[in-house]
């Protein structure tokens, strides 16, 4: 119960941070929402459905990225980062309410960009639905590792994104074969295969990470 309180405890550290200083969320609502307008004039009249799903993907891969590159913005610059490490908790608790707090970052751009897709492009399916869901926590299990092994460099803007995306690149195939395939349900499970390995993984090597 104790790992669990701590867990709750710095997840809602950075959900009332965002709260007061909306850095996050609104830069992450804003690029969503202007790339699928970008899109919508950028794609050809009479294209597929099927192109339109790949750019829906698109953006939704580098809201992510806006979205864990802030993830451990405040301890960078609060200078605070070392002392939540020391903190007398399991390590690995400061990764798992980072991926609450970006996973409902995440789902607040979503809640906006599905409506706009549908709007633009394409009515929006369940399957759509499930694939960006499962996606959110990929994206923010792998992202918050990596955001917290790029926290040290200068060039951590530069460096995330290129660690970032081809670990992520599964996702997206697994998330545009689940908004078009006959068999989403494949698609799904690949997804959800993906979330529950890499979650795993991240978990058990954060406190490696932060320590290194």
């Amino acid at each position: 119960m104790s790992y669990l309180a701590d867990v709750g405890t710095l997840a809602a550290k950075d959900l009332r941070l965002e709260l007061r200083s909306r850095d996050t969320v609104p830069a992450m609502l804003l690029f969503v929402v202007s790339t699928l307008v970008v899109f919508n004039f950028a794609l050809p009249a009479g294209a597929s459905a099927d192109a339109a799903y790949g750019l829906l993907w698109a953006a939704l891969v580098f809201t992510a990225i806006l979205g864990v590159t802030r993830a451990f913005a405040a301890e960078n610059e609060q200078r605070v980062l070392d002392g939540l490490v020391l903190a007398p908790s399991d390590r690995s608790a400061i990764w798992l309410g980072k991926v609450i707090a970006v996973v409902a970052f995440l789902a607040l751009a979503e809640i906006v960009a599905l409506p706009a897709f549908a709007l633009f492009f394409q009515p929006v399916s369940w399957e759509l639905v499930a694939g960006v869901a499962l996606a959110s926590v990929g994206f923010a299990a792998v992202g918050t590792l990596l955001a917290a092994m790029a926290a040290a460099s200068r060039a951590r803007e530069l460096l995330l994104p290129l660690l970032f995306l081809p670990l992520v690149i599964p996702i997206v195939v697994g998330g545009v074969g689940a908004s078009i395939a006959d068999d989403p349900g494949r698609y799904l499970g690949f997804l959800a295969l993906y979330d529950l390995i890499f979650a795993i993984l991240s978990w058990a090597s954060f406190e490696y990470v932060v320590t290194e």
